[in-house]
């Protein structure tokens, strides 16, 4: 199911969100695409397409990757009567007992980033100095920064956000790398094919809706005000400081899954919606995501996949929630990043049905 604001479900685009009208309608409207909306919507679409003859009397089984995971614990809070069985792979939402539990995740997850960024550095050691001399030569162009076709400023801080899908993913790595080595071209300009790279890399202009409610999916009644942006200057400045650290001959660590107010200066197609983001960053009164009373007396089978080495969903506060839902089981595995079920899902996934099932299965 494509979920609201994505897909062919009334998708958010850079070019018809404008149409809402001023920025204070812009975020009235998407206060709505957040997960107990989708919840909402896929009851609406359970109800019409699953029999209530069938063998689940109605019942529906869902699997929730990442976000979907988030929506998952939403639908077991707010529908569990819909639900025959759950499914989850990286996607165990944290601090759920919040009002905003974003400074707590953030906090968590740049220190899994920094982890990654160490071990990409020690797969490709010569990246090191490729970064340095990359962020120098951004750094000394008259705006700072290398103005693409789209009208997007790359800055040393925005070419940072290429950890998000780089040190994540499975594959990640090797992609990164192999960008980063076609920045310069044999006369040492910079190469066409890297802009077309990078470009292609960052699909803002395409899914503005993730820059702009990130923060929000884990708000339930007070604020994020750019959480992840506070959070890397009170506390990691010094290890994300990307100039300092090409100048000191450091390697140039990359962020992970982030989003910045600068971005809404620095990315072409996030300009006209800086204001809407900055009032959904002190958007207070979001409504509630989750019902611990619910979950703490759950009786769907639920089944998680959670990857230890996760940039995105940190382990150790999804063992917060894990603990507080009842009867869930969890895969704890280390075999996979956030990407784990388009890497192996067939294995991925009639594994976590055994769980739910009680089937005992044979590697």
């Amino acid at each position: 199911m494509d979920q609201r604001g994505t897909g062919r479900s009334s998708p958010i685009t850079t070019a018809n969100l404008s149409r809402q009208g001023s920025p204070e309608q812009q975020v009235e409207y998407l206060s709505f695409f957040r997960a107990d909306s989708i919840v909402a919507d896929a009851e609406l679409v359970r109800k019409a397409l699953v029999p209530s003859s069938n063998i689940t009397c109605g019942k529906w089984s869902i699997l929730g990757q990442s976000f979907g995971g988030f929506c998952a614990v939403t639908y077991l809070s707010m529908a569990p009567q819909g639900l025959a069985e759950v499914l989850m792979t990286g996607g165990v939402p944290p601090g759920i007992l919040d009002a905003c539990s974003a400074d707590q995740v953030y906090g968590a997850t740049y220190q899994r980033v920094l982890l990654q960024n160490q071990k990409y550095y020690s797969r490709y050691p010569a990246d090191v100095q490729l970064m340095q001399r990359i962020v120098s030569c951004l750094a000394n162009l008259p705006e700072g920064g290398l103005r693409l076709p789209s009208g997007t400023l790359l800055t040393p801080r925005l070419l940072q956000l290429l950890g998000l899908s780089g040190l994540g993913s499975g594959g990640g790595f090797e992609r990164l790398h192999y960008l980063l080595e076609e920045f310069f071209d044999g006369d040492g300009e910079v190469n066409p094919t890297f802009i077309k790279g990078f470009e292609s890399w960052m699909p803002w202009d395409t899914n503005p809706l993730y820059a702009l409610l990130h923060e929000a999916i884990y708000c339930q009644g007070a604020a994020s005000n750019w959480s992840a942006h506070r959070v890397r200057e009170q506390r990691f400045n010094a290890e994300f400081d990307a100039l300092s650290a090409a100048q000191q001959g450091r390697p140039v660590n990359f962020t992970g899954e982030m989003v910045f107010p600068w971005m809404f200066e620095d990315v072409a197609a996030l300009r006209p919606y800086k204001a809407a983001a900055d009032l959904i960053a002190a958007k207070q009164d979001w409504p509630k995501l989750y019902r611990p009373e619910v979950l703490a007396n759950n009786q769907i089978p639920v089944a998680a996949a959670t990857y230890l080495e996760d940039i995105y969903v940190d382990y150790n506060l999804a063992q917060e929630t894990i603990s507080g839902l009842a009867g869930a089981r969890q895969w704890v595995t280390n075999e996979y990043k956030h990407s784990g079920i388009r890497d192996d899902g067939s294995r991925i996934l009639e594994r976590l049905l055994g769980m739910a099932r009680d089937v005992l299965l044979s590697e």
